[in-house]
């Protein structure tokens, strides 16, 4: 698993790169590595997408988790 600084890192540039589109992107990756099965990666995507919600402003019961 990565760092939370790296988390972070990744979280801000998948932002950047994607905008508001950042979420599907996320939500992408997390099924391509579903299909794959990699619970590593799914787990690693699932804490980049917390912080992709946080930094986008989206808090509560919706907030990708």
């Amino acid at each position: 698993m990565l760092s939370d600084w790296e988390l972070w890192a990744c979280a801000n540039q998948v932002l950047k790169t994607h905008g508001d589109d950042a979420p599907l992107h996320v939500a992408e990756q997390i099924g391509a590595l579903a299909l794959a099965r990699d619970e590593a990666g799914i787990a690693t995507w699932k804490a980049i997408a917390k912080r992709v919600a946080e930094l986008m402003g989206k808090k509560g019961p919706t907030q990708l988790q």
